[in-house]
């Protein structure tokens, strides 16, 4: 009785059902994957509740949809194009979120075949490597310190068309003048650049090469955001 009220409308008798059990057994792991997955993306990581709920999810609904398709072809390619017309009604996320993804999509393609075992060791695997490569810098941390943006402030009467060229020459190994901005009353200007630093433990001495040539007037620096796209 119970099988026969999960049946299709459309089945033939050619038609292969799957049993509640196994379907219930295949969400579950799909489930227990996702937040899995969902747990272990936290770690050391900035990340939002909607994504995680995503990530835990997503597993399950590619499992779903698998299992439902389960070899017939019309089906398959009715899907695929279902699927390539969903749009994120959000920004694109970060590289480390869209890799996350498609990890979850793959937990959810195996355990949708009936492959419980190889979804679980993909997910163990998969995760424990992304623990690990977030544990592991990389150098992440060197090359952030020197990526750096200067805020330079100059008199209106000095003309700032390469005024720093050759400090930053000697002080770094790429610089861009990204924004002029007039300040005080159009009596000062304000000049943003982005530059990479050659060697990080010079930048005070650089600064006082700055300060030297803009009059003593204010100079800030900072480090150059990326902006964090929610998903």
């Amino acid at each position: 009785m119970l099988q026969t009220l999960f049946q299709g409308l459309f089945d033939s008798d050619l038609t292969t059902v799957i049993s509640v059990v196994d379907f219930l057994l295949c969400l579950g792991f799909s489930l227990a994957l996702g937040l899995f997955m969902a747990f272990a993306y936290m770690y050391r990581t900035r990340y939002t509740k909607s994504f995680l709920v995503t990530l835990a999810l997503l597993p399950a609904v590619v499992c779903v949809v698998i299992m439902l398709v389960n070899g017939n072809v019309g089906t398959g390619v009715a899907v695929a194009g279902v699927f390539s017309l969903v749009r994120f009604r959000s920004v694109p996320g970060t590289a480390k979120e869209i890799c996350t993804l498609f990890l979850a999509m793959g937990a959810g393609l195996i355990t949708g075949m009936g492959y419980l075992a190889f979804a679980v060791l993909f997910t163990v695997v998969m995760c424990a490597m992304f623990l690990l490569y977030n544990r592991l810098d990389l150098g992440s941390k060197k090359n952030a310190a020197a990526y750096k943006t200067f805020a330079i402030t100059i008199p209106e009467d000095l003309d700032y068309t390469g005024v720093f060229d050759d400090i930053f020459q000697n002080y770094t190994t790429s610089h861009e003048l990204v924004c002029v901005k007039t300040t005080n009353m159009g009596s000062l200007f304000r000049l943003t650049y982005h530059v990479t630093l050659r060697d990080i433990t010079k930048e005070k001495e650089m600064i006082d090469h700055l300060r030297c040539r803009n009059g003593n007037l204010e100079i800030s620096v900072s480090k150059q955001e990326t902006t964090v796209s929610e998903l």
